[in-house]
Parts: C-alpha cells; structure tokens; sequence
C-alpha cells in the first residue's frame, strides 16, 4: 500500500527565521523586492549607464543568485470595495450615478482585459560546505541538524548577509529600488506561490 505524503513533504522549507528561509539541506535564501526600469523614458546616455552599472555589478559577485519575475492578474477588488463604500457616503445624487456607472466601467473594462502586475524579486542563496556540515554533524550529534541550531544559524546568517549587501548594492548603483523581504513578506510570497488560485493583496516595494 502506497505511503500518503502531504503537501509539506513536497515543500523543501524548513522555516523561515527573521526573515530568511532555511531550506530542509540547511541552505539559507534570502529574498529581495526590486523595482524595475522603464528604458523607453531613458536617453541614450542614461541607458548606457545603467547597463554599465548593472555590469559592473554582475561582475562583482562570484556566488550565483536568481531573478524571479511575478506575473498576476491585477485585483480590483479592493479598490472596487472603496468606489462602493464612496458612493454609499455620496450625498449628491448625480456624483452616486456617476460612480455607479464608474464602477461597472471599471468591473466589465477589467473583465474583457487580461491586465498583469509584475513584481521583481532576487533570490541570494548561501550553501554552508559540505565538509562544515559533516564537522558539525559529528560534533553536534545530540543536536538539530546544521543550519537549524542558533550557531549554525547565526554563523550561515553573517555569510548571507554579507552577499546581501553586495547585491543590494549593486542593484541600487543600476538605480533600481529594492526592499529586502522580512518573513510576514517571505512567508506571502510563499503562501502566493503555492496557491496560485489565491488573490490577497499585493507586496509593496516602500
């Protein structure tokens, strides 16, 4: 008889601690929000510049790291909720005919239109070396598997942090925004990415 497995056997998540993921292996990932760049507003002379610095960056970093793109269908619906509160309040009866009308405007342009928002994010991993790991099991036998233990954590937490800063650097020198996630953000990126079917509100780059 087959073994049944649920869906957190499928989820390589460990946990998520101040804001960093600590994969099941004892790897850690932190995740950073970055705004993008519209090159059609930018001149000649500003493009090239961003392509240098964005170069220059890439060339500085000698640890991998992943770009992810969110691609959603827009959510109105909040904002469908405060056009409808608005016309409950409106004392004017024409303005109330208005946003009525303004809303269906809105709920059948958004219902014949596919409109996306894209959100930006970069993954930086940090990989403790498999002969620090097998140190460590050895010597910690009594004790959570590497990555887990507060040690381990905060040893792994300080190498992360250091390529954070690299990147995060990096990205603001090219002109891009970024903000990096702390774990109620972590944890909805997450939670949006295994429920695709889920629609709650955006993550906000400040």
């Amino acid at each position: 008889m087959a073994s049944s497995k649920s869906t957190q056997d499928f989820v390589p998540i460990e946990e998520i601690r101040d804001g960093i993921v600590i994969l099941k292996d004892g790897s850690l990932r932190s995740v950073i929000m970055a705004s993008s760049v519209n090159f059609a507003l930018k001149s000649n002379e500003e493009r090239t510049s961003i392509l240098y610095q964005f170069q220059n960056f890439l060339n500085s970093i000698d640890f991998s790291v992943q770009i992810f793109i969110q691609s959603r269908r827009l959510d109105i619906r909040p904002y469908i909720a405060l056009l409808e509160n608005k016309e409950k309040d409106q004392s004017n009866e024409l303005l109330k005919i208005q946003t009525k009308e303004y809303i269906d405007f809105i709920k059948k342009f958004t219902d014949s239109t596919n409109i996306m928002t894209k959100n930006f994010f970069v993954v930086v991993p940090y990989s403790p070396s498999v002969l620090s790991k097998r140190k460590k099991r050895g010597l910690l036998k009594r004790k959570k598997a590497e990555g887990n233990s507060e040690e381990s954590f905060e040893e792994n937490r300080t190498q992360l942090e250091q390529r954070l800063s690299v990147v995060e650097g990096g990205l603001t020198s090219s002109g891009i925004r970024i903000a990096r996630l702390g774990t109620e953000e972590v944890t909805e990126l997450f939670y949006k990415l295994f429920n695709p079917g889920e629609t709650e509100k955006p993550i906000k780059l400040q």
